[in-house]
């Protein structure tokens, strides 16, 4: 027998192996980072003392309905001390008149600020949230967005709680609003896992962003990295960048009672909702190295653990009950992980979908990405 036949059945079986290795890691993120967030107790920082003044601030671009519907939420918080700052960047639509009629209503309360479009100069939504900062007269910042519609009126008690001791950003959560239909199931999913992944890394001390519709910050945090100096040239980055490139081991925390939550308007359409993850593939290639390796270690193994399911199966098609019991595991795994982290994020009805949904996500994320990454940005939101 030849050396060449000698080793053919156990080369055969290098799928199996390949196949272990990426359960084993899949695993490791499953239990040890998303099980960091699985086993958090919530914390409500709503009765916390002192209660600081706050700023809220808000970029609006040709935003009149959303104004309309959702500033009052924002306005008529249950806090002693808050200003809310919204910054109408070069509106064509009415929201500047919309606008100044809830000053009218609220004069102690709301500050406008008016960019007026220039011929020559073009700028992006970072240069709105700039004026918007300097404008804001206090030192504690909660950022959301002019389509978003807090939990509760504790929202802002519950966001600007969490600057305790020595943190000077918060990470809040901002699940979108619940519809009918298979796109809004894979948006919801898609968004409840990149809050999975940014909140357990931030319990784990190695935040690497946050979302712009739900997030803290302090002015001086932001004056003293320069704002977005780092990263002005791309037009995405104002909330994962600046997270990215500021957050410590010990100057980040996490708001996710469900009080601070901040609902959002979902994007209706495939078109839609493709154009804002290659807007957001393209922010991802300045993160820092480590985050970019973690990141892509995750999504890479869960793509090729999938694919090395699949030619097990064709390869080893009498062995099939090996990629089913490695499919299994992973799968229980999650529910596991997950019905106790979606509860937490009151997404629990995604559970039924999860088989689908995370085969889908991975894949068009993927692809997403792959096509993407090196795009060149021309939208402002």
């Amino acid at each position: 027998m030849t050396l060449l036949e000698q080793v053919t059945p156990f080369i055969s079986f290098i799928p199996f192996g390949i196949l272990g290795i990426l359960l084993f890691i899949q695993l490791y993120y499953l239990i040890f980072v998303y099980g960091k967030l699985a086993g958090y107790r919530v914390k409500s920082f709503q009765e916390a003392t002192p209660q600081p003044p706050v700023s809220v601030i808000i970029c609006a671009h040709n935003e009149q309905e959303n104004i309309k519907t959702f500033l009052p939420g924002i306005l008529e918080q249950e806090y002693p001390d808050f200003q809310v700052v919204v910054v109408n960047d070069c509106s064509t639509d009415d929201t500047e008149w919309i606008l100044q009629d809830f000053l009218r209503q609220y004069p102690d309360k709301l500050k406008v600020v008016q960019i007026q479009e220039h011929v020559q100069l073009k700028h992006t939504k970072k240069f709105a949230v700039t004026l918007g900062i300097k404008a804001a007269k206090h030192e504690y910042l909660v950022f959301t967005d002019a389509d978003c519609q807090p939990n509760s009126k504790l929202w802002l008690a519950e966001m600007a709680g969490a600057f305790t001791e020595d943190k000077e950003i918060v990470l809040g959560y901002s699940p979108y609003f619940r519809h009918r239909g298979f796109l809004n199931r894979l948006i919801r999913f898609e968004t409840t896992h990149t809050a999975m992944s940014y909140l357990a890394y931030a319990l784990k001390k190695n935040a690497y962003m946050g979302v712009g519709r739900n997030l803290a910050y302090t002015k001086s945090l932001f004056f003293k990295g320069k704002g977005f100096n780092k990263h002005m040239h791309i037009k995405s980055g104002d909330d994962d960048l600046f997270v990215n490139h500021n957050a410590t081991r010990s100057n980040v925390n996490i708001a996710i009672h469900p009080d601070s939550f901040m609902h959002s308007v979902p994007k209706d359409t495939w078109k839609s909702y493709y154009k804002q993850k290659a807007r957001h593939s393209g922010a991802s290639v300045l993160y820092k190295s480590r985050h970019k390796r973690m990141l892509a270690t995750q999504l890479v193994t869960a793509v090729l653990f999938y694919l090395t399911l699949l030619a097990s199966i064709l390869l080893l098609p009498s062995f099939w009950y090996v990629p089913l019991a490695a499919y299994l595991l992973r799968l229980l795994v999650q529910y596991i992980i997950f019905s106790n982290i979606y509860r937490k994020l009151e997404v629990r009805d995604l559970l039924l979908w999860l088989p689908f949904l995370d085969l889908f996500y991975y894949f068009y994320i993927c692809i997403n990405g792959l096509f993407n990454r090196k795009k060149k940005q021309t939208s402002w939101k």
